[in-house]
């Protein structure tokens, strides 16, 4: 596989230093993009980038995760108009636990391949560095001139930035251009990789090993993965879409993909999914002439779903989606797991009642009209249940006098009330 190539094609090229193509063509070579560990857990935002080490390693080159736990202790001004909060060894270490494993997921790290995924963490080359050492070996190679013709630094210097940059956000970009350095020197690393937002940084590590070293290096970025809406990507009114799913459930994580726009899954099924170009052009072909199958939408989730959990995951997820259509049945409700369940039914009416009432005989109607408010009146309870109206965990109901026990409850706890085909009500036995 052409790497560059096919990322031309797939619209992920931002930026390309002259001379990477070549290089790439000319021998397995050696690439790293780096990872922020301000959280315990990568999210879609980070997926573009994983994407890219995967894309590398599979066309013959070998990727390197560099996990920040150096700059995480400082923090990247790019793309940011104020410093953020610095954190501490014991939760970065934290954090670097939970992406080194979820990266573990995407890359292959098996030893004895030549070109086996590496994964690093600058801390381990930056913490006996003292301040006075850095500044005489490294700081003299790079101008205060040059670092602050970086549009990351001159954005927060403008006049109309009224908190200005700390000393140690303006050192930022010379500790990532020596990881690069440091990469470059003791991993044969010759090309780093990023978004849009890290040319500055990535180049200046070039420069850096060229004024050094007198060798080359390389440097190419991605676009930001943006909505066609203009709305920020991977953002749901919840927050960030993880790749943890205890963060996001893998059904909240499958309905994020199921639910975007046509033009915005025409552009995303390239850049998330291994699909060739062959199938991508033929899904598209096949969606424009059928938009409202969403077959786009539904490949880009199960594609993604499998790849980041499981197919387990992504079998319950769709099941789970039919639920809301109507194509859902009890059986289907039995073998959801209650994140899975409280997902698909978030913002519901929910009424709780305690499991004491259970212990004598309790009839529906008692329950729908007089310990919730499901129904006014009787009345109207009854005369939905004529017409066929009313559903409990997705049976048909034609007695509104019938008794109602602990088993009649998904898992002992849940009882899910569809009055009509979309209004849907939860009962919860505490």
């Amino acid at each position: 596989m052409n790497f560059i190539a096919d990322l031309k094609w797939r619209g992920m090229i931002h930026d390309i230093m002259p001379g990477t193509e070549e290089q790439l063509a000319k021998e397995m070579t050696a690439a790293y993009i780096g990872f922020d560990p301000t959280a315990d857990s990568l999210h879609v935002g980070s997926f573009a980038q994983i994407m890219l080490l995967k894309r590398f390693q599979l066309a013959g080159h070998k990727p390197i995760a560099l996990v920040g736990g150096a700059t995480g202790m400082i923090g990247d001004p790019s793309g940011r108009s104020l410093e953020r909060n610095l954190l501490d060894e014991e939760t970065l270490n934290k954090n670097l636990e939970g992406i080194k494993k979820q990266l573990s997921k995407f890359l292959d790290f098996d030893s004895s391949s030549p070109n086996s995924a590496e994964m690093v963490n600058n801390y381990d080359w930056m913490k006996s560095f003292t301040f006075l050492e850095f500044i005489r070996t490294i700081g003299k190679h790079i101008t205060v001139n040059y670092m602050m013709s970086k549009d990351s630094v001159k954005k927060r210097l403008s006049e109309d930035s009224r908190q200005g940059m700390s000393f140690t956000e303006f050192t930022y970009q010379l500790v990532q251009g020596y990881d690069f350095l440091h990469l470059y020197q003791h991993k044969n690393c010759k090309l780093q990789m990023g978004g849009s937002d890290q040319w500055g940084n990535i180049v200046t590590g070039t420069e850096l090993i060229r004024r050094k070293t007198g060798g080359e290096a390389f440097a190419l970025t991605c676009p930001l993965i943006t909505k066609s809406d203009g709305g920020k990507f991977g953002k749901t009114e919840q927050g960030n879409v993880w790749l943890d799913p205890a963060k996001t459930s893998p059904y909240a994580f499958y309905q994020f993909w199921l639910n975007v726009s046509d033009d915005d899954a025409k552009k995303y099924i390239k850049i998330f999914t291994l699909l060739s170009r062959e199938e991508i052009e033929s899904l598209s072909e096949q969606h424009d002439k059928e938009p409202h199958q969403r077959l786009l939408q539904k490949t880009l989730a199960k594609e993604i779903t499998v790849m980041v959990h499981s197919r387990e995951d992504y079998e319950t997820a769709a099941d789970a989606s039919q639920i809301l259509f109507g194509k859902g049945t009890t059986d289907t409700l039995k073998k959801l797991d209650e994140a899975t369940f409280l997902s698909i039914f978030e913002g519901v009416p929910l009424f709780e009642v305690n499991d004491s009432l259970f212990q004598g005989e309790v009839k529906l109607s008692e329950l729908l009209v007089d310990k919730t408010s499901v129904f006014e009146s009787k009345g109207e309870l009854r005369r939905l249940v004529q017409g066929g109206g009313l559903s409990l965990n997705k049976a048909k109901i034609d007695d509104a006098e019938m008794n109602i026990s602990l088993d009649d409850f998904l898992n002992k706890k849940f009882l899910l009330v569809q009055k009509g085909k979309k209004n849907y009500f939860l009962i919860k036995c505490v």
